[in-house]
Protein backbone atom coordinates (compact mmCIF):
# COMPACT_ATOMS: atom_id res chain seq x y z
CA UNK A 1 0.00 0.00 0.00
CA UNK A 2 1.30 3.17 -0.89
CA UNK A 3 0.31 6.85 0.44
CA UNK A 4 -0.19 9.04 -1.76
CA UNK A 5 -0.34 13.30 -1.43
CA UNK A 6 -2.15 15.41 -3.21
CA UNK A 7 -1.00 19.18 -2.66
CA UNK A 8 -2.45 22.81 -3.86
CA UNK A 9 -2.54 26.06 -2.29
CA UNK A 10 -5.64 26.19 -0.21
CA UNK A 11 -6.79 22.10 0.02
CA UNK A 12 -10.53 23.57 -0.93
CA UNK A 13 -10.40 22.35 -5.03
CA UNK A 14 -8.42 20.04 -6.58
CA UNK A 15 -6.02 18.08 -3.88
CA UNK A 16 -9.30 17.24 -2.02
CA UNK A 17 -10.75 16.25 -5.67
CA UNK A 18 -7.71 14.02 -5.79
CA UNK A 19 -8.43 12.70 -2.33
CA UNK A 20 -11.24 12.03 -3.20
CA UNK A 21 -11.92 10.50 -6.71
CA UNK A 22 -8.90 7.97 -6.06
CA UNK A 23 -9.50 7.07 -2.23
CA UNK A 24 -11.19 4.09 -3.26
CA UNK A 25 -8.52 2.80 -5.04
CA UNK A 26 -6.96 -0.77 -3.61
CA UNK A 27 -3.53 -0.31 -4.08
CA UNK A 28 -3.12 3.20 -2.49
CA UNK A 29 -4.19 5.25 0.58
CA UNK A 30 -4.88 8.82 0.23
CA UNK A 31 -4.54 12.46 1.85
CA UNK A 32 -4.74 16.40 0.67
CA UNK A 33 -3.34 19.34 2.11
CA UNK A 34 -2.23 22.99 0.64
CA UNK A 35 0.77 24.97 0.92
CA UNK A 36 -1.36 28.18 2.47
CA UNK A 37 -1.15 28.94 6.16
CA UNK A 38 -5.14 29.04 5.91
CA UNK A 39 -5.50 26.30 4.00
CA UNK A 40 -8.20 23.72 5.23
CA UNK A 41 -5.70 21.23 5.77
CA UNK A 42 -2.29 22.88 6.21
CA UNK A 43 0.81 21.06 4.78
CA UNK A 44 3.24 20.08 7.52
CA UNK A 45 6.39 17.46 7.71
CA UNK A 46 3.98 14.83 9.14
CA UNK A 47 2.56 15.01 5.84
CA UNK A 48 5.40 14.78 4.01
CA UNK A 49 7.14 12.18 5.80
CA UNK A 50 3.67 9.93 5.60
CA UNK A 51 3.98 10.26 1.83
CA UNK A 52 5.32 8.12 -0.67
CA UNK A 53 4.24 9.88 -3.59
CA UNK A 54 3.64 13.41 -3.90
CA UNK A 55 1.48 15.13 -6.57
CA UNK A 56 1.74 19.13 -6.39
CA UNK A 57 -1.41 20.32 -8.78
CA UNK A 58 1.39 23.28 -9.72
CA UNK A 59 5.03 24.00 -10.28
CA UNK A 60 4.93 26.86 -8.12
CA UNK A 61 3.15 24.42 -5.32
CA UNK A 62 6.61 21.49 -5.45
CA UNK A 63 8.59 25.12 -4.94
CA UNK A 64 7.23 25.73 -1.89
CA UNK A 65 7.22 22.24 -0.59
CA UNK A 66 10.81 21.94 -1.68
CA UNK A 67 11.70 25.46 -0.14
CA UNK A 68 9.77 24.69 3.43
CA UNK A 69 10.29 21.05 3.98
CA UNK A 70 13.50 19.93 2.32
CA UNK A 71 14.37 17.47 5.43
CA UNK A 72 11.64 15.96 5.65
CA UNK A 73 11.24 15.15 2.11
CA UNK A 74 14.60 12.84 2.03
CA UNK A 75 15.00 12.59 -1.75
CA UNK A 76 11.31 11.88 -1.93
CA UNK A 77 10.18 12.61 -6.01
CA UNK A 78 7.47 15.51 -6.21
CA UNK A 79 5.37 15.07 -9.46
CA UNK A 80 3.63 18.06 -10.74
CA UNK A 81 0.42 17.83 -12.74
CA UNK A 82 -0.06 20.90 -13.92
CA UNK A 83 -3.20 21.41 -13.09
CA UNK A 84 -4.61 25.21 -12.59
CA UNK A 85 -6.56 26.40 -10.62
CA UNK A 86 -9.99 26.97 -12.54
CA UNK A 87 -12.04 23.77 -11.71
CA UNK A 88 -14.50 23.83 -8.91
CA UNK A 89 -14.68 20.55 -6.53
CA UNK A 90 -15.53 18.00 -7.64
CA UNK A 91 -15.58 19.16 -11.49
CA UNK A 92 -15.99 16.70 -14.37
CA UNK A 93 -13.33 18.12 -16.28
CA UNK A 94 -11.26 18.21 -13.24
CA UNK A 95 -11.88 14.67 -12.44
CA UNK A 96 -11.23 13.34 -16.01
CA UNK A 97 -8.17 15.68 -16.19
CA UNK A 98 -6.42 14.36 -12.77
CA UNK A 99 -7.76 10.52 -14.22
CA UNK A 100 -5.91 11.00 -17.15
CA UNK A 101 -2.76 12.78 -15.55
CA UNK A 102 -2.92 10.28 -12.82
CA UNK A 103 -2.58 6.79 -15.08
CA UNK A 104 1.10 6.30 -15.03
CA UNK A 105 1.85 6.52 -11.38
CA UNK A 106 -0.84 4.55 -10.20
CA UNK A 107 -0.92 0.47 -10.07
CA UNK A 108 -3.48 -1.36 -12.30
CA UNK A 109 -6.53 -1.12 -9.76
Amino acid sequence: MKNVLFVCSQNKLRSPTAEQIFADHPAIETSSAGTNNDAENPLDAELIEWADLIFAMEREHRSKIRKRYRSALNGKNIVVLDIPDEYAFMDPELIALLRARMARYLPPA
